[in-house]
Order: C-alpha cells, then structure tokens, then sequence
C-alpha cells in the first residue's frame, strides 16, 4: 500500500514538472521588427514588418498607425498552427495621414500558454516622421548651354534634406555636391551619342521619405557632327598586339579574332571601370581654370570619331573613340591637365597603362598608352605635373597620349576643358555664383 502511495505521489510529482514545464517552456513573446524602424517616410516608403516566434508559433498581430489621438488600423491577421515566422509589407497609402510625427504600435502574440493560456504577447512602438512633401528644387544658374558631346553645370537649392539629387538626362544620372554655401552644383553632359530631340535636362530630388520630383532649366543646344573614320588593321599590327591581349581573349589564338574580343567585350568592360571609378570623387570642385593640354603634341584623332575597322578590305567592327590622341616623340613626359587625385594607376585593356585622375564634382581625366607610370593612387596632383611617359600600351598603333575627360562615367569633349573662355561661360562662372 505503502509502494502504491509512493508511486501516486512520485507520478503527481512528475506530473506537475511537466505541467511546469509546459506551462513556463514558451515565456518569450515574440520577436518585432520594422524596417525602416526610425526617420522620414512617405506613402511610397516600403514599410516591412517581419514576426518571429520560434518556439510555439505565431498567434495574431495588430498594427496601428497613431497621429495625436487618432488610430488608424494598418493590418489585423491571424496565422495558422505552426506560424514560426512571417514577413508582412504594411501599406500607407489612403490612409489620410497629415505629415508629421507617427507612431507605429504593433502587438503580436504567440501561442503559448503561458498566461492562463493566453500567451505571450510583444507590443513595440516605432516612431517615425510622415512625410508626403516632395523637395522643392529653385534653380539658381541661368541659361545652359550644351553643346553635343559637351559638359555645362547647374546650380540649385532645396527646401530639405534628401536622399539623392542630380541632373537626369535619359537613362544617364549626374548625381548632385552640396557646397559650404548650402547650395547644390551638378556637372553633366549631353552624351555624345544622344539624340538632340531627346534630350531634356532635368534636375531630380528624393528627400528621406521617398518623395520625388524634377525641375526644369533653361538650356541651349549646339549640334556638331562627328567625323567618321576607316581605319586599317595590318597583320603587323595584329601580331605586335596579340601577345599583349592574350589575357584578355582566353582561349583565341588567331590575332584578328584576339583584337576583336578585345575591341569589343574588353572595351565595353573599360568603359564600366570608368563608371565605377566615377563614384570615387570629391564633392567639391578640385581643379582651377582651364586644363592644360600635351606640350608639343599633334592631335592625330578626335572625340567622338566614328571608326570603322578594316581587315584587307572588309569591314570587320565599328567602335566611337572617345578621347584626344597626342604624339609629339617617343617617350614624351605625360602632364597632369589640372590638380586632382589619382585614383587609378595601373593597366586598364585597351587603354593600356594609364592613369586617373579625380578633379572633384564627378570629373576625371584619364592619360592612356603609357609605357611608364610614375604617380599611384592616392597621390594628390598639381596641374601639369609629370605622371610618366608616352607610349603604345593597349589598344594603340605607335607612341602617344590618348586622353580623356569624363563627367560621372560618361566621355565628354575635352576641347571645351582646354578653353577658358568656354568653360568659365558654362561651369566656374556657375561655380562661384552666390
């Protein structure tokens, strides 16, 4: 009798530590997270509530936005057995909110039963700020002049802080500085190959909240024709090149076929490096005056010519050169055109060994086919300082300079840079404008 009062009391024992346990296993509410949690947003801000109960599962959630003593109910949901986690996007639109400070209070519980059953239960509040303004965007530089393949500079002012702005022209975006006046300048182009009756300048601005719009400027364009050019491909020259680009055309061994992969992939994968290198720049303006140009040099092609690749006769491939090629002698000492800092010095496809410049505001300069480099990144440059030699590195027939001016990635005409005339009328008077 005595064993079978034992045994009932050890099995009542028993049964309350489980009960215990059940009971106290889950006393963890859930886990509630909002991104954004803090700062501006809008009706447009993608507002992501992620729920996380790992241990008896997700029972319901509330969400309520809070403005003063108003409460709007954003989202009311209960989720199956099982619910572990769930991501959930809350929506603000129509919901009639005034901008200004708001609240974002969400209670969650789980299915615990803890609490006579009830569960656990979270309830987290994030407080954000409503924002439904767009920036306003007041331009301050007058007319605009753009000539094709050219550079020009707009200056402008906004009413609050934002996310990003800048001068969009097409698919291509010029991303604005803000100046120790408080001022924005942005430096952009028309692209060499956009079409005029395309492009239309604006200046775009997104403040914190996601809000967005454009503005207008007065501009003027001067058209000009680019030359068109042939240019033969010698098997001399093919031969002398195909060792050097062999690395770049893994797994061709005929030269005209090494220059084409080149010429075409390795060109286009050049091009984005200069887009990438566009986004290590200095939000002010590093150079003064005009830039200087080769001393001694010949120019033996132009920006923006259009050439066509002869192979005994037969035209193979087209390609746009997008820079100044200077020779003078073998070997010439190669200058810097105006102060700044090299961010790039190495070798670079098809312009060989070259070096980059960043003279601030988005505007680089690049000197390619050296045959020797004497400055390295991170080095800061004075104008018409020594950065090496000339030479025939890369995608070039004999000794020369290419060089080449770019505004955020995108090759723009270096004669007007050469002009002091031209480019005070169209950036530093726009510059120092108060």
């Amino acid at each position: 009798m005595k064993s079978l009062k034992k045994l009932l009391f050890l099995l009542i024992i028993l049964g309350l530590i489980a009960a215990a346990f059940t009971y106290f296993g889950d006393t963890t509410p859930p886990v509630v997270q909002l991104t954004p949690n803090q700062g501006s947003i809008s009706n447009k801000t993608p507002l992501v509530l992620n729920l996380n109960d790992e241990s008896t599962g997700l029972r319901n959630v509330l969400v309520e936005a809070v403005q003063g003593d108003k409460r709007l109910q954003l989202l009311s949901q209960e989720f199956p057995d099982q619910t572990p986690r769930v991501e959930l996007n809350l929506q603000l639109d129509n919901k009639k909110l005034k901008d200004g400070p708001l609240t974002i209070e969400i209670t969650s519980g789980d299915r615990s039963i803890y609490h006579l059953g009830k569960g656990n239960s979270a309830k987290v509040s994030f407080n954000l700020i409503y924002d439904s303004r767009p920036p306003i965007i007041s331009i301050l530089s007058r007319t605009h002049n753009f000539r094709h393949g050219g550079s020009g500079l707009v200056r402008y002012r906004l009413n609050e802080e934002v996310e990003t702005s800048g001068l969009v022209v097409g698919d291509h975006f010029f991303p604005g500085f803000k100046q120790d006046t408080g001022d924005f300048v942005v430096l952009g182009c028309w692209p060499w190959d956009f079409p005029e009756r395309e492009f239309v300048p604006r200046i775009m601005a997104r403040d914190l909240a996601g809000n967005e719009r454009q503005a207008g400027i007065y501009y003027h364009t001067i058209e000009r024709k680019f030359r068109h050019r042939q240019i033969n491909l010698p098997d001399s020259f093919l031969q002398r090149k195909a060792p050097e680009f062999e690395l770049l055309a893994p797994g061709l061994s005929d030269p005209l076929d090494i220059f084409l992969k080149v010429n075409r992939d390795v060109r286009a994968d050049n091009r984005q490096k200069m887009i990438e290198l566009a986004q290590d720049t200095a939000t002010i303006p590093l150079w003064q005056g005009a830039f200087s140009r080769q001393p001694g040099a010949t120019t033996l092609a132009v920006f923006a010519d259009q050439r066509d690749y002869l192979y005994k006769g037969k035209k193979v491939d087209h390609a746009t050169h997008l820079g100044f090629d200077l020779a003078s002698v073998a070997r010439a000492k190669v200058i810097a055109a105006n102060a700044g800092e090299v961010i790039f010095a190495d070798y670079l496809g098809i312009y060989g060994q070259c070096v980059v410049i960043d003279h601030g505001l988005g505007l680089q300069t690049i000197y390619a086919h050296m045959s020797q480099i004497d400055v390295a990144v991170g080095d800061q440059i004075a104008r018409r300082q020594p950065l090496g030699r000339t030479g025939s590195t890369g995608m070039a027939g004999g000794d020369h300079l290419h060089f080449g001016v770019f505004v955020s990635g995108v090759p723009v005409q270096p004669l007007e840079w050469w002009d002091a005339s031209l480019l005070r009328n169209n950036i530093t008077s726009k510059l120092e404008q108060p």
